[in-house]
């Protein structure tokens, strides 16, 4: 899903609950704002693996634990409970068209 589908998509759970203030469509923004953020992390734990090499300070090579990886733990837990303070399930994907042979 794209992120204008996810967005969407929490929005009218949103609406059908009754829920139109703009205190919860601001936490559907910093939802949003984690869906980035996720994406970045894992970005980096892909490109960068679970642990990477650095030099540090006296220059000597060092092998390091990617800060990402449990920074993703985190986000994903945010991401959760943000989900659950708002009494929304996960995005509903968009139903498939029954033209393209896909259902």
């Amino acid at each position: 899903m794209t992120q204008k589908e996810i967005k969407e998509s929490l929005i009218n759970q949103l609406k059908l609950q009754g829920k139109t203030d703009q205190f919860y469509l601001d936490l559907v923004d910093d939802y949003m704002d984690y869906v980035k953020i996720r994406k970045q992390l894992k970005a980096d734990i892909k490109k960068r693996g679970l642990r990477y090499t650095t030099i540090n300070g006296n220059g000597v090579s060092t092998e390091k634990p990617n800060e990402s990886v449990v920074n993703l733990q985190k986000t994903s837990v945010t991401m959760l409970k943000i989900l659950s303070d708002l009494n929304l399930k996960n995005p509903i994907p968009p139903k498939a068209d029954p033209k393209d042979g896909y259902c």
